[in-house]
């Protein structure tokens, strides 16, 4: 057994705990987590004093581990639409080139003290990759189909790569409303309401998806025009987004809506008047490198939603780091806690993955991991802060 004793200790579950110790075995399972005046030296653990921040290891909850080789490639600020483009031209590549990124990545993941991710796939290429990880992985098998006579040969193809994955964790989503037929959609909601299949969604990631239910103008009707397609049959909406596409969001699952940098007030309320359990994450830096702007998460705060942190993928951001997504929101939102920021970086999105029996809080019993915080002002995150896993 080991103990670390910290600053503070963030067990998530409970208050944080000044001067606190938190003592493992050797599988990193915790033994106890407590206070100085309560620690007893019975276990014999040995115990190393370090400067910061303890808290459980980081759910990423939105990644995209095959776009990994993209790093770089895709030009900054341009939006979403573009940056679209940008993926469709160069995701091609050489097959050996995609896995080296894609595995750089899952280590760069492990270091950052992130212990499970959801992420987002549309071929096979990342199954050997997660067999052999450290971390744990949620597959959303992804739907793209917006032509309504495709929709029966989009789903069978996610099916099909479902069978793939299995038996890793896995379940078939929709893309986007701006890219998913409401015959596809129906498709993929009947599917989740005949057993477990968690949803996870992009929203409003950029203006343009809302002008196109609005008033069928903007940048993806140029973008379907590019790419030759008839979208004659779609009709404006009148109305956002995702409000247009609420009805055919199944109520037996999690929904998870990705991004939410347009999503507005209205559009909160209106998801509150259906019988779905929806949730929220937030990738700030991808939103800043796409759209040069963020959500307006300070709407979302006190709703009673269940908020989680991603990072998105490598085309879209520097670094795979949750820590780094903390840090982007603190600093434009100030009311943000550190306490906070944790919470939606562990224990929200390990409930969102069904994960939260293992990973999440620092509790007797549990394998979270453990993180170390360092370089913090007081608690609060600065350009200098680090993590680095202790277990």
């Amino acid at each position: 057994m080991k103990s670390f004793k910290a600053d503070y200790v963030f067990p998530v579950n409970a208050a944080p705990i000044k001067n606190g110790i938190v003592t493992v075995d050797n599988f990193g399972k915790i033994i106890s987590v407590t206070g100085p005046d309560n620690y007893s030296e019975s276990n014999h653990a040995t115990i190393e004093q370090v400067s910061g921040i303890i808290c459980p290891g980081f759910i990423n909850t939105h990644c995209h581990l095959e776009l990994s080789h993209l790093k770089g490639k895709i030009a900054q600020g341009e939006g979403l639409v573009n940056f679209i483009k940008g993926v469709q031209k160069l995701r091609g590549a050489d097959a050996l080139e995609i896995s080296e990124a894609a595995t750089r990545a899952d280590s760069e993941m492990y270091e950052n003290g992130i212990v499970a991710v959801g992420d987002i796939s549309n071929t096979n290429m990342s199954i050997p990759i997660k067999a052999r990880s450290k971390i744990y992985y949620h597959s959303f098998i992804e739907c793209f189909g917006f032509l309504p006579d495709r929709a029966t040969q989009v789903f069978e193809h996610a099916l099909a790569l479902q069978k793939e994955f299995k038996p890793q964790s896995c379940s078939i989503t929709p893309h986007a409303p701006y890219s998913v037929s409401k015959e596809l959609f129906k498709l993929i909601r009947k599917h989740a309401e005949d057993g477990d299949n968690l949803i996870s969604m992009h929203n409003q990631e950029s203006e343009d998806e809302n002008k196109f239910y609005r008033y069928k103008k903007g940048g993806f009707v140029d973008l379907y025009e590019s790419l030759g397609m008839d979208i004659s049959y779609f009709k404006p909406q009148a109305r956002n987004s995702i409000q247009s596409i609420m009805h055919f969001l199944t109520g037996k699952q999690d929904v998870l809506l990705v991004h939410n940098t347009f999503t507005n007030l209205k559009d909160i309320y209106f998801t509150k008047r259906f019988d779905c359990n929806i949730h929220w994450c937030f990738c700030p830096n991808a939103n800043i490198y796409i759209e040069g702007m963020l959500p307006k998460v300070e709407l979302f705060t006190d709703m009673g939603f269940n908020i989680m942190l991603g990072t998105d993928s490598l085309a879209s951001n520097g670094r795979l780091c949750l820590l780094s997504e903390m840090r982007t929101l603190q600093q434009q939102f100030h009311g943000l806690s550190t306490a906070r920021l944790i919470e939606w970086g562990t224990i929200n999105g390990a409930k969102y993955l069904g994960i939260d029996d293992e990973k999440g809080t620092l509790e007797a019993g549990k394998t979270p991991g453990l993180n170390l915080i360092t370089g913090l002002d007081g608690l609060k995150i600065t350009p200098e802060s680090k993590v680095r896993r202790l277990v």
